[in-house]
């Protein structure tokens, strides 16, 4: 039997080896690390090397029974494959991502432009339930998601549960084709939701697979081809792939943001009613709209603030023209280093005024980087509805709904600045909080859209700083 370093020399180094295998080179060093290779990578050991299978790591010895059809069922075949282009059976949409890998499936939504199929960069998605507030949440622009869960559109969609007018994000891939509606609130099949708003999809594909590997290589860039002519330029697609720049160093805020400042006074959704109105608010708040959730401003309004929103490019001048008693930072996509060209002034100048601040997701980084700290980009980032962040102030664990692909260095910050929350999965910064002035922020989505309401209470917070801020 070979050991798995004498694989990964046959392969050419852990770089083609992982590519081979489609996959990052972290995965290669838990090769290493655990001595054996998982089988799912065997297929495209065993097609590159010409090694027989007892010669892997991990392998059943010669003479040891056949695997039922349970535990073949658990290793699957590659879904990812540079060459044949030959297309499948039945496939009528590919993703092709930036290595130059295709995985074929079923096309539905809308059939992507001649010549124009969506570029992006290609993430995942864990939450279980809410795909239509996912698909319109702004902070998705610029992305093609990869929902984990399978059974997505099983609920329709309907005119309340959206984040924004119209969908953001660029694609979406499933692994199971969209079935009919089964929800009183549906209005709407998914499918001829997707075609109304331009946005196309893909099922059939394993998702699993796709998910793991951009755990262990990172989000790539990927096109979402589904051609009404069912054509397949895959040296085209391939090369619009690998030219796309990603989304570090591109400012998306602009993109999605109001062009003119708006007031807002619908409340959160509660049975039997619906939505209600804000008609008797305490405090007066600005909020900075860099790509806001729809349901972020009605936790404000709810929580008894009259709410004015102004673009993302509105100056501290601007801002503060209307006499806010707090001044709230959104949600946004994007490089927070792009967008703070011109958002950190502004967040500085209204720093100065001290009126309290408050910051959510990208809102959060921008306030990092105003007050002297420094933002990257992270491996892989945290999407989904289940992302546990512990308060170190209390010691107490939230559930939180996520959605961020930058972080704040918390070694960056300045002495003035305290980081209030982590993350229990990778322990990436996760808050902060101004100890010279009232400002504070999050890196998650306490309004909870979709996801668990364990961090409601921080838009209770923020109203609390303002009235001690008033009465002080």
């Amino acid at each position: 039997m070979r050991t798995v370093e004498d694989i990964i020399a046959l392969l050419g180094g852990p770089d083609a080896a992982a590519q081979r295998c489609g996959i990052g080179t972290e995965a290669v060093r838990k090769w290493r690390q655990a001595r054996a290779i998982p089988p799912r990578h065997w297929p495209a050991i065993l097609a590159a090397t010409g090694l027989s299978l007892s010669e892997l790591p991990g392998a059943p010895p010669p003479g040891a029974p056949e695997a039922g059809p349970a535990s073949r069922a658990e290793t699957p075949m590659p879904q990812t494959e540079t060459a044949p282009d030959a297309i499948p059976e039945g496939a009528t949409a590919c993703l092709v991502l930036g290595d130059g890998s295709v995985f074929w499936g079923r096309g539905f939504g809308a059939h992507s432009r001649p010549g124009q199929p969506p570029v992006a960069e290609v993430c995942f998605n864990t939450g279980l339930t809410g795909y239509q507030e996912t698909l319109t949440d702004p902070s998705y622009a610029g992305q093609i998601i990869t929902f984990t869960f399978p059974h997505i559109g099983n609920v329709g969609t309907n005119a309340e549960d959206l984040e924004a007018a119209t969908p953001v994000a660029r694609g979406l891939v499933v692994k199971q084709d969209v079935t009919e509606p089964a929800n009183y609130r549906s209005t709407r099949h998914l499918d001829l939701w997707l075609k109304s708003h331009d946005v196309p999809g893909i099922a059939g594909l394993d998702t699993r697979a796709l998910t793991i590997r951009i755990r262990d290589g990172g989000a790539p860039n990927g096109v979402l081809c589904h051609p009404a002519d069912g054509r397949f330029d895959l040296p085209a697609l391939r090369a619009q792939a690998a030219a796309w720049p990603g989304l570090e160093g591109m400012d998306l805020a602009k993109e999605v943001s109001c062009r003119q400042a708006y007031r807002w006074d619908e409340t959160e959704w509660a049975w039997p009613a619906g939505f209600g109105k804000q008609a008797a608010p305490r405090h007066k708040v600005v909020a900075v709209d860099y790509g806001a959730k729809r349901n972020i401003l009605r936790c404000l309004a709810s929580a008894g603030l009259e709410v004015t929103v102004v673009p993302a490019t509105a100056t501290a001048e601007e801002i503060l023209r209307h006499a806010p008693d707090g001044v709230f930072l959104s949600n946004g996509p994007g490089d927070p280093a792009a967008t703070a060209d011109y958002a950190v002034p502004a967040i500085r100048g209204v720093l100065e005024s001290k009126v309290p601040v408050f910051g959510i997701c990208l809102g959060h980084q921008l306030l990092g980087l105003a007050l002297g700290g420094r933002t990257y980009k992270l491996e892989r980032g945290h999407r989904g509805a289940n992302q546990p962040v512990k308060d170190l102030t209390t010691g107490k664990v939230e559930i939180t709904s996520q959605n961020h692909g930058f972080a704040i260095d918390p070694k960056s910050l300045p002495s003035s600045v305290r980081v209030t929350h982590v993350s229990l999965f990778d322990g990436s910064n996760e808050g902060l909080a101004a100890t010279d002035r009232p400002a504070f922020s999050v890196q998650y989505h306490p309004e909870a859209s979709p996801g668990p309401s364990d961090s409601h209470h921080l838009f209770h917070r923020f109203v609390d700083m303002i009235e001690k801020h008033k009465g002080g």
